[in-house]
C-alpha cells in the first residue's frame, strides 16, 4: 500500500540583490579571528620530527597557526572524518564533538536540529517562520531550514564547530555557535579518489571525485556520492519500507577562473536527493489510557516492529549555485563577495509511532504524520578585509531573502477489531479534517552592516591584541495561516487568512583580548552576544506571534603547545545569560481529539555556563592521543503556559544538553612495506540528558565507539595509481541507548534507541 498525498506548495519568485556581512568560507572563516575561544582539533598530523604538525587556518584572512588564533572552534578534518566514517552531519550525533549535539526532529531524520553549548535547539523544526539558534554553513553559504541538513556530504576539506555566540561576523541566528562544512576546491591538477563499499543491513557506497587539469586559467571539479542502506528495524508490513533506512545521491561542480593572482571567481553547483524512513518509536511503560493486546512493551532496543504500517520514503530535493568572488586591490585590501541562491522541497512522513495509539473496539489508528515543505533563498554578501601593520579589519554587508511554505496531514491508516487482537488496512486514510490539516507561508528578509578591527599596539613586545566589534542585523517576516486543525482560521469570529507581521532589530557587539604570554602559550578573553529573530507559530490556531531570544556570553581561556611541540592543551571557561527563549506548549482542543501548539518567550533571564578542555599527545612517531571533555550547565527560566488562566510560569527544561561530555581518539599509522597500515579508535560519552523541554525525564547516558583500520599506499601496476583497503564499524560494541526518553501519565514512558552497531568493507583507488 502505497500512500502519496500531494499539495502544491506556493512559491513566489525570490527577488533583490544586496551585499552581505556573512562570512565567505575559506579555511577556518577567517573573519572569526578575535572571536576567541579554545581550539579543539579531532585528528592531528605529524609534522617530520614526529610532533604535532601545524594546523593552518585564515582566521584573519592571512594564513595563521591556529594555537596562535584566538577562535572558539573545533575542527574535523577530511582524516577524521573518514576515520570515523562520517557521511553527513547526522552522523555527529556519537558525540564526536563534545558540547555539539545534533538529533533527528523526533523521529525524522530529513530534518535535523543542532545545538552548542545547549543553545540553540528548535522546538518544532517544520515551523517556516521559526529559525535555527545555530548557523549552518555550506562553503560561507547560510543554509536557512532544518530540512536538507541530512544529505550526503561530498568531497569535504574539514567540519568547523564554532562555539558560543557568532553574532558578531556570522550573525543571522548564532546564539548557539556556527558550524562551517568546507568543501576540497578544484586544485588545476589530474587527480582521481574513487571508492565504493558494502556494509551490514544490506547498505554501500560509492564516491567519485574528479580534478582535472587546468586548461589555461580554468579548473574543474566533480563530485559525486551515493550512500544507501536497509532498516535497522523490520517493518512487519510486507511490501512496505523498514524502519531508519536511507538512499542518498549527489553530483557536485566547481569551477575555478584565475585570470591573475589578483583576482579569482568560483562557481558551484550542487544537486542531492535524499529518501529515509523515520526511525521507530517505542513504548517503554505503560500509562494510564488502555492498550490493545496486540501493543507490547519494549524495553530494549527492537529489531522488528510491533505493528506493519504503511511507510513510505521522506524524500528531500536539494539544489544550489553560488558565485565567489575576490580581488586582491593593493595596499593589505581585498573585497570578496558571494552570490548564493538555493531550493529545497522535503515530504516527511512519519507512521512508527503506532505503539502511542490508545484503543478502542474496532477504532482507527496507526497515526500517519505526513508534512510538506519547500523552501528557497537568495543570499548576496560583499567584505571589504584589510591587512595594515598593526591593523587589520573586515567590514561589509549582508542581504538574505527566504521564502517557505508548508502544509500537514495526519490521517489514520490500521483499524482495531473488536477486541484488539488484530488490526487490518485501512482502504483508504481515515482523517477527521480533509487535507490539509495544516497550511502556511513565511517570507523572510534579513539585511545586516557589521564591522570588527583587531588593533596591536606596540608594546608588550606586540604581544597584546585587542579587538573590537559591532553588527547591525534587521529581520522582517511576512506570511498567512490558511489551514489550521482542517479549517481556515478563525479571526474575531470571522474565518480568514490570518496574516503575519513581524520584525527584530538587533545590535550585537565582540570584545575580544588575548595576550601571547610566552611562545606557544596564548591567554584570551572575550565578550559576545547572538540571537534568534522572532517568527509565528503556524500551528497556534490564532497564528500567534513570539519574540527573538539571545544570549550573552563571557569567555575565558589558555591555548598552550609545549614539550617540543609534542603536546597541545586547550582550555576554556565560558558564563553568561539566555533569554526570552522560544518554548513550545501544546494542548488538545476541548471537544475534539484535535491537537494546537503555541510558542511563548520564557520569562526573566537563565543562565549558562561551562568548562572545556582538550589535550592532544604525540607519544611516539606514528601514534596520536586526543582526549576532549565539557562540563556545561543550563538553567532555563520559566515560560508562561499560555493555555492555563492566568498564564502561569511552568518549568522548562533545557534538551539535548548532557552536563558531562567526552571524546578520546587513537591514531596510529606505521610502515608494512611500500604499503602503510592505519588504525583509528574513539570512544565517545555523554551523560544523560532532557529530550523535551515541558517532561523531566531524562534520556540515557551513551558512550559510542567507533574504529576504523586501513592498508593504504598499495601500488598498483602502472606505479602511479594507488589502493587503499579498510574496515570500519560505527557503535563498535552495538551499546544501546534512548537518545529520545518522554513520559505521559496517559501514555506511559516511549523513546527512541540509538543506530545499533554498523560495519563495511570499502575500497579506494587514488592517483
Amino acid at each position: 500500500m502505497e500512500l502519496n498525498f500531494k499539495h502544491r506548495l506556493r512559491l513566489s519568485a525570490l527577488s533583490g540583490a544586496a551585499a552581505s556581512a556573512l562570512l565567505l568560507a575559506t579555511p577556518a572563516f577567517a573573519q572569526q579571528a578575535a572571536d576567541g575561544g579554545a581550539a579543539t582539533v579531532t585528528a592531528g598530523q605529524e609534522d617530520q620530527s614526529g610532533g604535532l604538525g601545524e594546523i593552518v587556518v585564515t582566521a584573519q584572512r592571512r594564513e595563521t597557526n591556529l594555537q596562535k588564533t584566538p577562535i572558539s572552534i573545533a575542527v574535523l578534518n577530511s582524516e577524521a572524518l573518514e576515520n570515523r566514517h562520517i557521511q553527513t552531519l547526522g552522523d555527529l550525533a556519537d558525540g564526536s564533538v563534545p558540547g555539539l549535539r545534533v538529533a533527528p526532529f523526533f523521529s525524522r531524520s530529513s530534518a535535523l536540529v543542532i545545538g552548542i553549548r545547549g543553545v540553540g535547539f528548535l522546538g518544532d523544526a517544520n515551523q517556516p517562520a521559526r529559525e535555527q539558534g545555530v548557523g549552518v554553513y555550506m562553503d560561507g553559504i547560510y543554509l536557512g531550514r532544518a530540512q536538507g541538513l541530512g544529505t550526503a556530504l561530498y568531497d569535504i576539506e574539514r567540519i568547523e564547530v564554532l562555539k558560543g555566540p557568532q553574532g558578531t561576523l556570522f550573525g543571522r541566528n548564532t546564539e548557539g555557535g556556527a558550524i562551517s562544512i568546507v568543501s576540497k576546491k578544484p586544485s588545476g591538477e589530474f587527480r582521481v579518489d574513487a571508492s565504493a563499499g558494502i556494509a551490514n543491513f544490506g547498505g554501500y557506497q560509492t564516491a567519485l571525485h574528479l580534478d582535472l587539469p587546468r586548461a589555461g586559467n580554468i579548473s574543474l571539479k566533480f563530485d559525486g556520492v551515493i550512500q544507501k542502506r536497509g532498516g535497522t528495524i523490520d517493518n512487519p508490513m510486507a511490501g512496505q519500507l523498514d524502519f531508519n533506512s536511507y538512499d542518498r545521491r549527489g553530483a557536485h561542480v566547481a569551477a575555478l577562473w584565475e585570470p591573475s593572482d589578483r583576482f579569482s571567481a568560483l562557481w558551484q553547483f550542487d544537486v542531492s536527493h535524499d529518501e529515509t524512513s523515520p526511525y521507530y518509536l517505542q513504548l517503554l511503560t505503560k500509562g494510564s489510557l488502555p492498550l490493545a493486546p496486540i501493543i507490547k512493551l519494549q524495553p530494549e532496543r527492537a529489531e522488528t516492529g510491533l505493528v506493519g504500517v504503511p511507510l513510505q520514503a521522506s524524500v528531500g530535493d536539494t539544489t544550489g549555485m553560488s558565485l565567489h568572488l575576490d580581488w586582491k586591490l593593493g595596499g593589505g585590501i581585498r573585497v570578496r563577495s558571494i552570490t548564493s541562491y538555493r531550493k529545497l522541497t522535503q515530504s516527511q512522513y512519519d507512521n512508527g509511532s503506532a505503539i502511542l495509539s490508545v484503543f478502542a473496539p474496532n477504532g482507527n489508528f496507526a497515526r500517519y504524520s505526513q508534512a510538506n515543505f519547500g523552501q528557497h533563498q537568495f543570499s548576496q554578501e560583499v567584505q571589504l578585509l584589510g591587512e595594515l601593520p598593526r591593523l587589520s579589519f573586515v567590514a561589509g554587508a549582508f542581504y538574505y531573502n527566504e521564502y517557505v511554505g508548508d502544509n500537514a496531514f495526519a490521517p489514520n491508516t490500521l483499524k482495531f477489531n473488536a477486541d484488539g487482537t488484530v488490526y487490518s488496512v485501512l482502504p483508504a486514510p481515515v482523517s477527521a479534517t480533509p487535507f490539509p490539516d495544516r497550511a502556511s507561508i513565511a517570507r523572510t528578509d534579513s539585511a545586516a552592516i557589521f564591522g570588527q578591527f583587531t588593533y596591536t599596539p606596540a608594546l608588550l613586545g606586540d604581544r597584546l591584541h585587542l579587538t573590537l566589534g559591532g553588527r547591525y542585523s534587521h529581520d522582517k517576516k511576512t506570511g498567512e495561516l490558511d489551514q489550521v486543525n482542517g479549517r481556515i482560521p478563525t479571526v474575531n469570529g470571522v474565518t480568514a487568512v490570518v496574516p503575519m507581521n513581524v520584525t527584530s532589530d538587533r545590535v550585537d557587539p565582540l570584545v575580544n583580548l588575548s595576550l601571547d604570554v610566552a611562545d606557544g602559550v596564548m591567554l584570551y578573553g572575550k565578550w559576545s552576544t547572538g540571537y534568534k529573530s522572532a517568527g509565528a507559530n503556524s500551528r497556534s490556531l490564532t497564528y500567534r506571534g513570539f519574540g527573538p531570544e539571545s544570549v550573552s556570553e563571557f569567555e575565558g581561556g589558555l591555548k598552550a603547545s609545549f614539550l617540543d611541540n609534542h603536546a597541545r592543551l586547550n582550555l576554556a571557561a565560558y558564563t553568561g545569560t539566555y533569554k526570552d527563549v522560544q518554548i513550545d506548549f501544546n494542548a488538545v482542543i476541548p471537544g475534539s481529539n484535535r491537537g494546537t501548539l503555541e510558542t511563548t518567550n520564557t520569562a526573566g533571564k537563565g543562565r549558562i555556563s561551562g568548562f572545556e578542555a582538550e589535550l592532544t599527545v604525540a607519544p611516539a612517531k606514528g601514534l596520536t592521543l586526543s582526549g576532549n571533555y565539557t562540563r556545561q550547565h543550563i538553567r532555563l527560566p520559566e515560560a508562561p503556559n499560555p493555555f492555563v488562566a492566568g498564564n502561569p510560569l511552568v518549568p522548562v527544561y533545557p534538551i539535548f544538553a548532557p552536563k558531562n561530555s567526552a571524546s578520546g581518539a587513537i591514531d596510529y599509522r606505521m610502515p608494512a612495506g611500500a604499503a602503510t597500515i592505519v588504525a583509528h579508535l574513539d570512544g565517545n560519552y555523554a551523560s544523560e540528558q532532557y529530550s523535551s523541554t515541558s517532561d523531566p525525564t531524562k534520556s540515557d547516558p551513551s558512550f559510542i565507539v567507533n574504529g576504523r583500520l586501513a592498508l593504504t599506499d598499495i601500488a598498483l601496476n602502472d606505479g602511479a595509481a594507488r589502493l587503499e583497503l579498510s574496515v570500519w564499524a560505527r557503535n563498535l560494541f552495538n551499546e544501546q541507548h534512548l537518545y529520545l526518553r518522554n513520559t505521559s501519565a496517559a501514555l506511559g514512558t516511549y523513546g527512541i534507541f540509538n543506530d545499533p552497531r554498523t560495519y563495511g568493507l570499502t575500497g579506494t583507488i587514488r592517483f
